[in-house]
């Protein structure tokens, strides 16, 4: 099973697109602190947000920049090349809903 929760301040207002097929979806970053116990101090992982069509008209009219939320979906990756050949590979959280 490929399921996650997350609570954490959003890094950014949520963008929205729309698309001709009339799907639309909103990313945001999600801040999250967790402690390093090497370090005595917290450390912040940053998580890539992606929301689909109600969803993400909620969140993008709803959620701005540092709001505290939670975030219940699933862990994605993507692997593509970049312009010089490297391969480049981003995890998100998709098929999300927030509250």
């Amino acid at each position: 099973m490929n399921s996650v929760v997350i609570v954490g301040r959003v890094g950014q207002d949520p963008e929205i697109k729309y698309f001709e097929s009339g799907k639309s979806k909103t990313t945001f970053s999600l801040a999250v602190n967790r402690w390093n116990p090497k370090t005595k101090e917290r450390d912040t992982d940053w998580f890539n947000i992606q929301l689909w069509d109600k969803k993400a008209e909620s969140a993008a009219e709803w959620i701005k920049k540092g709001s505290m939320i939670s975030v219940e979906g699933r862990i994605m990756t993507s692997k593509w090349q970049n312009p010089d050949g490297e391969t480049v590979e981003r995890y998100q959280i998709g098929r999300a809903s927030c509250r």
